[in-house]
């Protein structure tokens, strides 16, 4: 892999996790660097991107200390992204957000324009990007 790609990677994942970039902004950085999907995986405290190439890259992160638990609350779960779309969440709280609602991780398809979070039981809340 090329060591520009991981550099953006890395540099994207910490920034966003620090709570200084919005998700549109993220995905215009991993778009720039190939990357047509990620999964953030909150139980393994990473994060993997896959490229165009068919390449991956993990990125361990810090996760909050949260349990999360086997229920699912989809609307909790939305309220958050909600909150994220309008900027008035930033990741971090998103992070303590969703995983106190019982996500357990989700994968963002930029290509599909849409992100799948999922539950301990395999419960599944599919959110389509906004569009405009």
């Amino acid at each position: 892999m090329n060591p520009n790609t991981k550099e953006v990677i890395e540099k994207c994942a910490h920034e966003s996790h620090a709570g200084l970039l919005t998700f549109p902004e993220v995905l215009s950085r991993l778009i720039g660097a190939s990357v047509e999907s990620y999964f953030v995986d909150y139980r393994n405290h990473s994060t993997t991107y896959y490229l165009s190439s068919n390449e991956a890259y993990s990125v361990p992160m810090t996760m909050p200390l949260i349990e999360i638990p086997t229920s699912f609350n989809k609307e909790a779960i939305v309220s958050a992204i909600r909150g994220a779309q309008s900027d008035t969440v930033r990741y971090p709280e998103f992070l303590k957000l969703t995983m106190s609602a019982g996500c357990a991780g989700y994968m963002v398809w930029i290509a599909g324009k849409h992100v799948s979070y999922f539950g301990r039981a395999g419960d599944v809340h599919v959110e389509h990007f906004p569009k405009g």
